[in-house]
């Protein structure tokens, strides 16, 4: 296992709108975030994005390898756009038949959009996420946020019979609680590659980081969520993969 698993947002174009940078940031990452609609994608976009999840090669010196997946190939994943247990098997089952068909399969589930926040602060929708996946494969890891204490989180997990993995962002700033700054505030976003990528290997090494209020944050994950929408994040990305890469080698 890799210290971290770099995961990105895949999948967000919408007919013949283009969103992101797939092609580009695909070798570099170990998971796909492949969106499966009402938040973002279409059924074609969907099926071009397994596609190229898992026919591109890994990044260049560590191929991508799926924990249980009893071989080395980027990963294809499963996410969930909004709140409900309807919503999520609909999503769950498009995304499973379309892996299917490309002869692979899901491996993780992560919500999108204003439910992966909301889930944080609302127990009864992290179960109903965790009930969902639990009912359509009890085998798939569901994604939700670092945070300084996800010790209910864990706690409703250990109940329903689900595993979790934990997720932290390299490119974003954190309160006291370890929860994402808002958007709306100046500075949540990181925009410099030397920032982003020191706060990748502090979250790696399990160094603290240095919170919003000034306190010491130290997030424990199995995941790094990084993006691709620019050339300037590419690097980023490029330089992450790097540092983790001798991080790895160096353990």
């Amino acid at each position: 296992m890799p210290s971290l698993m770099m995961n990105a947002d895949m999948g967000e174009s919408f007919g013949p709108w283009v969103m992101g940078l797939d092609e580009q940031v695909m070798p570099w990452i170990d998971l796909a975030k492949e969106a499966c609609g009402f938040h973002a994608s279409d059924p074609h976009v969907m099926r071009r994005t397994v596609r190229l999840a898992v026919k591109k090669p890994g990044a260049p010196g560590r191929p991508s390898r799926l924990p249980g997946s009893g071989g080395f190939w980027p990963a294809v994943t499963g996410l969930l756009a909004c709140g409900g247990g309807r919503p999520h098997a609909l999503q769950m089952g498009a995304l499973a038949g379309i892996c299917a068909a490309e002869g692979t399969r899901l491996h993780y589930v992560k919500p999108r959009g204003a439910l992966y926040n909301d889930m944080a602060r609302a127990p009864a929708l992290f179960e109903a996420a965790a009930r969902a996946v639990k009912a359509f494969d009890p085998s798939l890891p569901l994604m939700t946020m670092a945070a300084r204490d996800t010790s209910r989180e864990q706690g409703i997990a250990d109940k329903v019979g689900v595993t979790l993995w934990y997720e932290a962002f390299a490119d974003r700033a954190y309160d006291k609680d370890g929860r994402l700054v808002s958007r709306r505030e100046l500075g949540a976003v990181h925009h410099e590659a030397k920032i982003i990528v020191d706060q990748a290997v502090r979250i790696a090494r399990g160094d603290p980081l240095t919170a919003s209020d000034g306190s010491d944050l130290i997030l424990s994950a199995q995941a790094l969520c990084v993006h691709g929408d620019n050339e300037e994040f590419i690097a980023a990305v490029r330089a992450i993969r790097e540092a983790l890469q001798a991080l790895d080698a160096s353990a």
